[in-house]
């Protein structure tokens, strides 16, 4: 009952929607009008599960932040709706201070910070001062559970980007929101911290059954963490599921691109390969061999040295391939090869 109260406080008319996931996006569009009109997000559907990590992703201006702010109710939809426990989530024309109350949203800028003040008043701040000893206590554990209580009497201008988002989550969490939304949340993090906080998010979902939704464009974050993924292009979902399905099984080239790189081939130069099908294919990068063979009818176009793997660029004049070689070799440019396709991906027609 409480639930329901929380929500019907806001929108009166509104009636629960039984039977939905925990956040549920139908026919949701927002449409930005100006000197130019943006269709930001497209007439999408969408379910969120709870207890999960759901990862919104895709290129810059593919409507990631916009779907991520419609969801909390910072933005009013143009068209469509978006439910919570199956009741609308309220916007800026339903109450005066925007953002789902069962939900914390942590964005890029770390605009909710007091720069100036202590990672300890930061945190503790978003406490009421009725219980100091429980005010103390849940600021404390707070900073532990994302490790940076040996940080709690620095100032937070003085920390480092990963610290200073560390800071931020902290504040998300320390009223124990049933939805974390996070914007971003790896992009001024290094990258020799970003597994360690990933790592933190994952265990605070296991412990708590806290519900995250991240947006990404960043494949190796979602891969590593996601328990879905939201694939979007041009305002609308190419693609959505689970994220080894999706990076093996891509029901859209779009997708291929984006979570593997995957080289996308037109039959015609499928067929250059020796591979006969009648839709495009993807071969990912790490299911190409190579040959040295001297009167081969290929060659390395390029050698791009990526630390521990090389990446080859190889083909000839009708068609161009992007190979992981991996353990790296002492190759070069223009050296002739023959190219196996080990594994290969048909597009369905529907999907393209």
């Amino acid at each position: 009952m409480g639930k329901q109260a929380n929500s019907c406080q806001y929108i009166f008319s509104d009636v629960q929607q039984p039977d939905l996931p925990l956040i549920h996006g139908k026919d949701l569009s927002c449409v930005f009008e100006g000197n130019i009109t943006v269709t930001a997000v497209d007439h999408v559907h969408f379910g969120i599960e709870e207890g999960q990590i759901t990862a919104i992703i895709g290129e810059s201006g593919s409507g990631k932040s916009t779907l991520l702010k419609l969801i909390y109710g910072l933005l009013e939809p143009t068209n469509g709706e978006v439910r919570y426990r199956g009741w609308l989530v309220p916007t800026r024309k339903d109450k005066l201070i925007p953002g789902h109350d069962a939900m914390k949203l942590v964005s890029q800028g770390f605009d909710d910070l007091n720069l100036y003040a202590k990672v300890w008043d930061n945190v503790a701040s978003q406490l009421s001062n009725n219980n100091l000893a429980l005010k103390a206590s849940k600021t404390q554990e707070t900073l532990e559970r994302l490790r940076i209580d040996h940080l709690a009497q620095k100032r937070v201008a003085d920390l480092s980007g990963g610290e200073k988002q560390r800071v931020a989550i902290c504040r998300a969490l320390i009223n124990d929101p049933e939805v974390l939304l996070m914007d971003e949340p790896f992009n001024q993090v290094d990258a020799a911290f970003r597994d360690e906080l990933q790592q933190d998010i994952q265990q605070i979902v296991a412990e708590t059954g806290l519900t995250v939704v991240m947006v990404s464009h960043d494949p190796a974050e979602v891969l590593a963490m996601a328990n879905k993924l939201i694939v979007m292009k041009n305002g609308k979902i190419a693609d959505a599921g689970d994220p080894h399905a999706l990076y093996n099984w891509p029901h859209h080239p779009y997708t291929a691109r984006l979570l593997a790189k995957s080289n996308i081939l037109q039959p015609n130069e499928a067929k250059i390969l020796g591979i006969e099908t009648e839709h495009p294919i993807a071969i990912q990068q790490e299911h190409i061999q190579t040959e040295l063979n001297l009167n081969g009818n290929y060659w390395i176009k390029d050698v791009r040295f990526r630390g521990f793997y090389n990446e080859l660029i190889i083909g000839n004049e009708e068609v161009t391939l992007h190979q992981i070689q991996f353990p790296r070799l002492d190759v070069k440019k223009n050296t002739r090869i023959d190219i196996l396709v080990t594994t290969y991906h048909v597009f369905e027609p529907k999907s393209i």
